[in-house]
């Protein structure tokens, strides 16, 4: 497999160039096999008071859905993979985050800013995640009998804010049985946690940048490493996972976000 950064570029999307970066993707999308999300979002404003790993399947859900009901994305990733190996991605920048008027966490904002992600210049620049619910709607990509594979990496909270601009900023369902059936309604079955398959792995490190260099995929070309970028990293340590660790067997993953 190439190096990352070599072939495919990341193409930041504004309002200035939404319509062409989205004629883009729904053209290449006709040819789609894998599909990667990284979601961006403000930290988060509801905390479980003791450990996380302490709360009960119902309990964090219910804090996913307390923190993703509450918050508003700032930039959505898009990684995907057509039938003959190429990769494209798309880093949609949204308008709707206002640092001064919306909860958010100030330290999350902090880690952006480092980053190079400007929330200020989204909300004046930026795209409404209405609009982009409606061009991935519209896409090819969502819908139960798309055939697709999705990939992630700590994917409940990236998948949560993927639902929540699908349908136009509603609420989550109101349980996890509930919020299953709404992955598989817009995603289908075939929905991947890359950190869940690497933790089956004890000789790769933790984090996603981490694995992402030990494999030895480099960042994308001219790209802060943020959405887009987490999102080409996970699909293409799913595709390394798939094709070696696990042989193709990947079955037992499937459906295990992690945060949830």
């Amino acid at each position: 497999m190439p190096p990352l950064h070599a072939d495919v570029p990341v193409r930041p999307v504004w309002a200035s160039n939404f319509d062409l970066e989205s004629a883009s993707l729904r053209s290449f999308a006709a040819g789609a096999r894998y599909v990667a999300v990284n979601v961006q979002y403000p930290g988060l404003v509801h905390l479980p008071g003791k450990d996380h790993n302490a709360l009960t399947d119902e309990q964090r859900y219910a804090l996913l859905k307390a923190n993703v009901d509450a918050l508003k994305p700032i930039q959505v990733g898009i990684a995907v993979r057509d039938r003959h190996g190429m990769s494209h991605a798309w880093e949609f920048n949204l308008r709707d985050f206002r640092r001064h008027a919306d909860p958010h966490d100030v330290n999350s904002i902090a880690y952006l800013a480092g980053r190079g992600l400007n929330v200020d210049t989204l909300a004046q620049h930026g795209v409404d995640a209405r609009s982009i619910g409606a061009m991935l709607l519209s896409s090819g990509l969502i819908g139960p009998d798309s055939g697709l594979t999705w990939i992630t990496y700590t994917g409940a909270y990236h998948v949560a804010y993927l639902l929540k601009i699908l349908t136009g900023g509603d609420p989550l369902p109101p349980d996890e049985d509930k919020f299953v059936g709404a992955v598989r309604q817009f995603l289908g079955e075939q929905v991947y946690d890359v950190a869940r398959m690497a933790a089956d792995c004890p000789a790769l490190p933790v984090g996603l940048e981490r694995i992402a260099a030990h494999l030895g995929f480099h960042p994308p070309w001219a790209s802060p490493r943020l959405a887009a970028a987490a999102g080409l990293r996970a699909l293409l340590v799913f595709k390394r996972l798939e094709q070696g660790e696990f042989g193709g067997n990947v079955e037992r993953y499937k459906g295990r976000l992690q945060g949830m």
